[in-house]
Parts: C-alpha cells; structure tokens; sequence
C-alpha cells in the first residue's frame, strides 16, 4: 500500500481509498481529497511536515499524519 507521505515531490498521484474513521476522514474529505481525484505533490517542508499538495485547482497543506491516511497509486 503506498500513501500520499510516500510520494516524492513533483509526482501526481490519484487517490485509491481514505483510511482513518469519523472526524479525521470527513476532514481530510472536506477539503476535497476524494476517491479518484488527482494530487500533485508541491513541496515538503525542510523537516518534512507539513507536505503541500494541489488539489482541484488549490493548493493545499496536509500533515504527514493525514498523508498517510489516504492510500494513493
């Protein structure tokens, strides 16, 4: 299984599947990242969280937490 934090910087990826339950995965939905939608890693911060991805059209940044939540291909 490959998730989002496994990416490397300048790949595009689609989602496969949202891991996680209840609070966390409807977040992680209401900002978009859904079941075939496509994401372009961005940038990673120099520590390594918080990733920063694009995503309909938006940049967005996700914790390394979440990006291991959402299983990617």
């Amino acid at each position: 299984m490959k998730t989002l934090r496994d990416v490397a910087v300048g790949a595009t990826v689609t989602v496969q599947k949202l891991h996680g339950t209840g609070a966390v995965k409807r977040r992680i939905m209401d900002m978009g990242v859904t079941k075939g939608v496509d994401i372009y890693v961005r940038k990673v911060a120099p520590l390594g969280d918080p990733f920063e991805v694009t995503v309909r059209g938006y940049e967005l940044s996700i914790r390394k937490s979440d990006a291991e939540m959402i299983e990617v291909s």
